[in-house]
């Protein structure tokens, strides 16, 4: 009886500590944390710092370990636990708003500005897809972007008289279905799932040129051909997700998965 006390009081004690207060997250290793210790316990951070204050090289592999420890810790409080922001959502919010109030002191920083943006741009984009990273900042730019123009067109125009309802309600009306795109965008694409001719095909075996299953005799060569007519042809058949591709689909290494009608990810 009192070993079936202690299991259940441990069961209850777990089942308590389990739940996760708003300021709580588990971590990259699997323990878990509290936002309070964002800054302590960070042997990666301390040895870059070190390095960095006595003027010695500083190892790639340490920076990107510190990197990957301050983006894990980057954290807001939320409901039944602390949620994760990604940190490349953060310099549109900065850089946009004071690259516009910088253009606007004169006409010639205003060109240098808005010429150097769009190379930021470029340049950031060739840097993540050379590395086949993801990133959000295009997404919050321009989500950031329609959301800048939206309050300078109400705090300027409309609030100055300039327009009439009518015209706010059409521009209103045009923000919401851009957005309405925009959430169309980022939901499922149309990826491909294992089916159970793929699963049957990973099991065969091929001896001598005849295509065998797992506890069946040999076919013939009719019903070999018929099959790779009908079911399977080698180039549309994807050795990673083990799937047959439809026609126009493709295998997209950006998502890692196959996906029906592949066309391209939109930088935005």
């Amino acid at each position: 009886m009192n070993g079936v006390r202690k299991k259940r009081a441990s069961r209850g004690g777990r089942d308590t500590d389990d739940v996760l207060c708003c300021c709580e997250y588990i971590n990259q290793k699997g323990e878990r944390s509290h936002l309070a210790a964002c800054l302590c316990d960070c042997e990666d951070l301390d040895e870059a710092c070190d390095r960095w204050i006595t003027c010695k090289s500083l190892q790639p592999e340490v920076l990107v370990r510190a990197i990957e420890t301050a983006s894990d810790r980057f954290r807001v409080p939320w409901i039944r636990g602390a949620k994760k922001v990604d940190l490349s959502v953060l310099p549109p919010l900065v850089l946009l708003p004071i690259s516009l109030h910088v253009a606007a002191f004169h006409v010639l920083l205003g060109v240098v500005v808005l010429s150097s943006l769009p190379i930021l741009v470029i340049w950031y984009y060739q840097l993540t897809h050379r590395r086949k990273g993801k990133t959000l900042l295009f997404l919050s730019l321009a989500l950031f972007s329609l959301g800048y123009m939206y309050y300078t067109f109400v705090q300027e125009v409309l609030l100055k008289g300039h327009i009439g309802w009518g015209h706010f309600s059409a521009v209103t009306c045009g923000l919401l279905l851009t957005l309405l795109c925009l959430a169309k965008a980022k939901q499922d694409p149309g990826y491909l799932k294992r089916s159970t001719q793929g699963a049957a095909r990973g099991k065969r075996e091929r001896a001598n040129g005849v295509c065998t299953a797992e506890g069946h005799a040999p076919r013939s060569q009719t019903e070999i051909q018929d099959e790779n007519v009908h079911l399977i042809t080698e180039k549309n058949w994807c050795t990673i997700c083990q799937v047959l591709r439809p026609p126009r689909s493709g295998h997209c290494r950006i998502c890692g998965s196959c996906v029906q009608r592949l066309d391209h990810h939109c930088v935005w």
